[in-house]
């Protein structure tokens, strides 16, 4: 690789804009004969678009903006450059220092980056995954001796930094993959604190889904003069995906979902839920309808999310229920089919979302469920896409059997244990409703039933007695007779007057205040 040093920024400042044109060879990218060797050993035969973009300028010493999908190769694009760049250095990194930075938004893109580098560099180097959620102790002892590559998540890095375990004053390349999911995490700060820690020594590559005005400003503060490339449009969705849509009842998505999994030719799936709660609740459906599955999202461990993703890749798990920011990072082949379970707030995420499968030429499915609140995002999609998705309204069954859509039998939603304060109906238990029913304002003759309701007191325990709302609503009063009255009222212990509804406390309170006054003047005047 050419020099990351201020030199080399400098002869990118009067260097002439020039294209990259694609090939076939990873040869003629500039890449050196160990290297090439290494990548045909590990099955990579031709540069994908965006690798033949970003490798010469980025070996040229050029900083990079990349506008490219997952799937598309481009941790390849930005790896190869950094691997041929350190085989030039001699010697080993210094203490607590990194030779190179790779920030990502999520621990499975991070852990899936370090894998890659370890395939493409035929050659060992060494590399630190730094990530929320695993043990600090240990990436803090290997970092101690110094590394060549650091892969980690904005967060856990900035603690590091700040807390002196990593020093950043000899870096030479920073990548930061998936910025605009970044962005969307609320990371770009950190990322910004994490770039001036590194300062203007360096070679930056920055690769991003979408160019929005956020990232277009972010590139403009971290990039030096770069060259941009581009591979598949955002909106370019792969052709030999089938895209289709059912439309459904909310209710009805758990039994359509259930009909569409008897099919055998859905044999790894990956389905989509807009949020972590969504998906934790699909995935126990998932499980008590008989389907292998599991679920991954942000607040799952470091460890049950890797676990989740073995089992997937290996085809134990047959279904994965995913978030959109959980998914950046999966890379698993041959995912035969995406079921958007609910559609995503951002249309983007949708290209993202279906992306998974399809990969390498081969051939793949995408079936959105939707139903009548989502059809206002169903268009946001068509408009992105610029095709209109077609309707199915068959399904077929275990047998192959085609099942009308509009025929699949709603599945029953077990009912929730009822939680503390409740009972089995969700209504609030007995020693709850009488705390409904305070401060209510009721009319003269249910006020009169109230107080009928009073009366018979005989200085029993505190109990509980409901009252019916209608004539013929009776009081249990320890056996005695009822009155018609509305909601619960509770009886105090001992004898006395019976409490009245919390609006009124104050007011009872000065009233028996007042009466125990006349009562000591009484006796007083008595006594005298």
């Amino acid at each position: 690789m050419g020099p990351p040093a201020a030199h080399a920024h400098r002869l990118a400042r009067s260097a002439p804009q020039k294209a990259y044109l694609l090939t076939n060879s990873f040869s003629e990218l500039g890449l050196s004969a160990q290297l090439v060797s290494a990548l045909t050993a590990a099955g990579f035969d031709t540069p994908t678009p965006i690798q033949a973009k970003a490798i010469p300028p980025q070996l040229q010493g050029r900083d990079i903006m990349g506008i490219a999908q997952t799937g598309s190769g481009k941790t390849a694009a930005f790896g190869l450059p950094i691997l041929a760049g350190l085989a030039e250095l001699k010697g080993r990194p210094n203490p607590m220092t990194t030779r190179a930075l790779i920030l990502a938004p999520t621990r499975e893109l991070a852990v899936q980056i370090d894998e890659v580098l370890h395939k493409l560099s035929g050659a060992k180097i060494s590399t630190v995954l730094v990530l929320g959620g695993a043990s600090r102790g240990g990436q803090i002892q290997k970092i101690a001796r110094g590394v060549d590559v650091v892969i980690a998540t904005p967060g856990r890095l900035k603690d590091l930094v700040d807390d002196r375990k990593l020093r950043l004053t000899e870096t030479r390349w920073l990548i930061l993959d998936e910025a605009d999911r970044m962005l969307d995490m609320g990371f770009i700060n950190a990322v910004k604190q994490i770039a001036a820690a590194i300062g203007p020594r360096r070679q930056t590559a920055m690769f991003s889904a979408t160019m929005a005005p956020e990232i277009a400003d972010l590139a403009k503060g971290l990039l030096n003069d770069p060259v941009r490339v581009e591979a598949n449009p955002p909106a370019q969705t792969v052709g030999t995906i089938e895209q289709s849509v059912i439309l459904s009842g909310s209710k009805e998505k758990r039994g359509v979902l259930n009909t569409l999994l008897q099919d055998p030719a859905l044999s790894r799936v990956i389905i989509f839920s807009r949020t972590k709660h969504g998906a934790d609740r699909v995935a126990k459906n998932l499980e008590a309808d008989g389907h292998n599955a599991a679920a991954i999202h942000g607040n799952k461990s470091n460890n049950a999310r890797q676990a989740a993703l073995k089992g997937f890749a290996s085809g134990e798990v047959r279904l994965l229920v995913a978030t959109d920011i959980a998914a950046r990072g999966i890379d698993v082949q041959n995912i035969s089919h995406v079921i958007n379970y609910e559609l995503p707030d951002d249309p983007e995420n949708y290209v993202h979302r279906i992306g998974r499968t399809g990969r390498n030429g081969a051939s793949g499915a995408a079936i959105t469920l939707c139903d009548g609140t989502e059809r206002g995002k169903l268009r946001d999609v068509e408009r992105l896409i610029r095709r209109t998705l077609p309707i199915s309204g068959e399904l077929k069954g275990a047998g192959g059997e085609v099942i009308p859509a509009s025929e699949v039998v709603k599945q029953p939603i077990p009912r929730a244990a009822p939680k503390q304060g409740q009972n089995r109906g969700g209504q609030p238990a007995a020693g709850q409703r009488k705390q409904a029913n305070a401060g209510r304002h009721f009319s003269g003759a249910k006020k009169a039933a109230i107080v009928e309701g009073r009366r018979g007191h005989d200085g029993g325990n505190a109990q509980q007695v409901r009252c019916g709302s209608g004539t013929g609503g009776n009081v249990s009063r320890n056996g005695g007779a009822g009155a018609t009255a509305p909601g619960w009222w509770e009886k105090p212990t001992g004898s006395g007057p019976a409490m009245p509804p919390k609006a009124s406390k104050a007011r009872w309170n000065k009233k028996q205040k007042d009466a125990a006054k006349d009562r000591r003047t009484e006796t007083a005047r008595a006594a005298g």
